[in-house]
């Protein structure tokens, strides 16, 4: 009854700030990145910094940290959408949101400086990698739910490492954000503020699975998005662009932009694929050494990602 509850509140919130936005102009207009063509109500990813909320208030005790980097992240988003900030702005706010649940989970405690350095690195990465990746319809929502589920099922079968219901809140607030956003035409879409905001939640609860079994496994609960960004980066590098501008490089724009597939489709084949390499995970961990889990995961990963090379020269030669 709970989570029904929940639902019904959220939807209610998201109504409500539907009338907000379109009251102050709060839309989506298409770029160079985009993948879209029509102006599209913005922020509507503001629903999973909703669902924090409610469930801080219910256990406010034990999330401060956590409730404060998110409303720091989601705030300075949130206002990204309206008005854009500097990169060193938002990037210092990740910085400070990110030592806050760092603190809170004990990692300077646990960990050595140059760990320290790297896990800053892996989370602030892919805070970003996860906004870069929010272009389609239903590819944030679906992701973040596959994700989700695959921490939920962890949690449940292999190691318990925090409440189950933290977990279902955001999946619930992903159902409802899908609800209006994977559409043939999305009445809303997420924003920084949902695909920054979530990235935060799924980034702090990863940690805490690391930190709880003492491996680095389940970063590849990311590695489908994490492939994509990190081999993207490398090819604008190579082109010789600011990996800072709006682009349209991403095997999922490729596929949505050049060959027409369907926003829908792309983003399920996403969720799909992070299924089968959550499942391949789960079913590998204390079979194999992780060395082996990485190299048996990433190398398809990077070899399905060249496939995009072959679609844009097919594409190039088909417009000449």
């Amino acid at each position: 009854m709970e989570y029904i509850i929940l639902g019904f509140l959220l939807m209610i919130l998201m109504l409500l700030y539907f009338k907000v936005a379109d009251r102050f102009n709060i839309i989506d207009k298409p770029n160079q990145r985009s993948s879209h063509t029509e102006i599209t109500l913005r922020g509507g990813g503001i629903i999973f910094w909703f669902s924090a909320l409610i469930y801080f208030i219910q256990h406010i005790q034990n999330n401060y940290f956590f409730f404060v980097g998110i409303t720091l992240v989601s705030l300075v988003s949130f206002w990204d959408d309206i008005q854009s900030l500097s990169n060193k702005i938002r990037i210092s706010i990740h910085f400070l949101s990110i030592t806050l649940i760092f603190f809170d989970l004990g990692v300077f405690n646990s960990a050595l400086l140059l760990g320290i350095i790297l896990a800053y690195i892996v989370a602030i990465g892919l805070i970003n990698a996860y906004n870069f990746m929010d272009g389609i319809n239903g590819i944030t929502g679906l992701y973040t739910l596959v994700v989700m589920g695959s921490l939920l099922y962890v949690n449940k079968n292999i190691q318990l490492f925090t409440d189950a219901g933290f977990i279902k809140y955001a999946m619930i607030a992903s159902l409802i954000f899908l609800f209006f956003n994977y559409r043939k035409k999305a009445k809303c879409f997420a924003g920084d503020v949902g695909s920054i905001a979530i990235a935060f939640w799924i980034i702090y609860l990863v940690s805490k699975l690391v930190l709880a079994t003492n491996s680095i496994i389940w970063l590849l609960f990311l590695a489908v998005y994490g492939a994509d960004s990190c081999c993207t980066i490398l090819h604008r590098l190579y082109l010789k662009q600011n990996i800072f501008e709006a682009h349209r490089l991403h095997l999922y724009q490729v596929l949505s932009n050049e060959y027409k597939i369907q926003h829908r489709l792309v983003a399920l084949y996403y969720a799909l694929a992070q299924i089968m390499v959550s499942v391949l995970v789960i079913f590998l961990y204390h079979k194999v050494h992780e060395i082996v889990i990485f190299v048996i995961i990433i190398i398809p990963l990077v070899l399905i990602y060249t496939l995009k090379f072959y679609l844009l020269r097919k594409n190039n030669l088909k417009l000449n």
